[in-house]
């Protein structure tokens, strides 16, 4: 066999793996980019689900609390005062664990 035939041939091998390597590599890494894009959007979604119940959370104590004025509204006025008191009691027991759930 001719030498410069096996010097192109031995060029040409070696080329070919390392395109071989070199497309592995990046397969590889294109999979885990991948995989790191769903984890991302699986913790999104689980933001957004949290959030979404909390919201909820939030939103039927305002319901309550209009339900409550809405009575105190149309009902007679005797009992009107100590209706409002305790709404002020409620909030003030409200503002005072409010620290301290958010540290929690």
């Amino acid at each position: 066999m001719d030498p410069d035939l096996l010097l192109i041939f031995g060029f040409i091998l070696v080329m070919v793996i390392l395109a071989t390597r070199t497309a592995h590599l990046i397969h590889r890494r294109t999979i885990r980019h991948d995989e790191r894009k769903l984890e991302l959007k699986a913790e999104i979604e689980q933001a957004r689900a949290l959030q979404t119940t909390v919201g909820n959370a939030d939103f039927r104590k305002f319901e309550e609390r209009i339900r409550v004025l809405e009575r105190i509204a149309t009902d007679s006025n005797h009992a009107l005062a100590s209706q409002i008191e305790e709404l002020r009691d409620l909030q003030e027991i409200e503002d005072r664990t409010a620290p301290q759930e958010c540290t929690q």
